[in-house]
């Protein structure tokens, strides 16, 4: 960003900019709880990961209201303009990360009080993927980086994909043993709110992109995620049988 005559206006914008990377830092670290809370089945922790949650709904209303200030009294234009909206749509979604997060920890409560039965190995290598991507994201806000940013943005796919692939893992298990339904329809939930995290983030890639260059992102957003053709299919083979 450009120097400004008001030097007001410049430190507001910093400080607008220091409230989304204090947001960031604190959904990396309930993703990679959350993930840990489940891998680890430790209870205690994913109560951690919950009740920490609003910390992040409360810096994005601190956003929102932050934003609303500096369309009023600067009538910002250009670059600053782009700016500021960008910073509305990133609070966003990683509030909605914050959420996933929480969401997946709540599952991880429930999870650990069931006796273990699968691998979360899977899962851990999907969440570590998302947590790349989300730290990856937020670097190339701070170094107002679009190049970085559209290669999360093409990463998304290969998130897309590991749901597929861990979807149809865990429908068979589910299918092959009934005992198996209870955990692994939590799995499932945990692994959708992992994918739907990678989604907003590419949505912050997307958001940095225009940010920096005033473009949208070119191309239709790459995706792969074929679970509900690979349900299609669990139950036709099902049928048949």
């Amino acid at each position: 960003m450009t120097d400004h005559t008001v030097r007001a206006f410049d430190e507001e914008l910093a400080k607008l900019r220091d409230m989304l990377v204090r947001m960031g830092g604190l959904a990396e670290s309930q993703l990679a709880l959350a993930t840990t809370a489940t891998v680890k089945r430790d209870a205690a922790l994913a109560a951690r990961v919950v009740e920490a949650d609003p910390q992040i709904d409360a810096l994005d209303r601190e956003v929102a209201h932050h934003v609303v200030k500096l369309l009023a009294l600067r009538q910002p234009m250009a670059s600053d303009l782009r700016f500021i909206v960008a910073a509305m749509r990133i609070s966003s979604d990683l509030e909605r990360v914050g959420d996933y997060a929480a969401n997946v920890a709540k599952r991880a409560i429930v999870l650990s009080q069931m006796p273990p039965a699968l691998s979360h190995g899977p899962l851990e290598r999907m969440s570590r993927m998302v947590q790349e991507m989300l730290k990856d994201t937020l670097d190339a806000f701070a170094a107002d980086d679009a190049v970085k940013a559209m290669d999360v943005w093409r990463r998304d796919e290969a998130v897309d994909e590991m749901y597929s692939a861990l979807f149809r893992t865990l429908l068979t298990y589910m299918m092959e043993d009934p005992r198996n339904i209870t955990p692994c329809t939590h799995l499932l939930f945990i692994a959708k709110n992992l994918e739907r995290i990678g989604d907003h983030t590419t949505n912050i890639a997307e958001t940095i992109h225009f940010s920096v260059l005033g473009e949208e992102a070119p191309g239709d957003r790459p995706k792969g995620d074929t679970s509900a053709f690979a349900a299609a299919a669990l139950g036709g083979s099902t049928g048949e049988a």
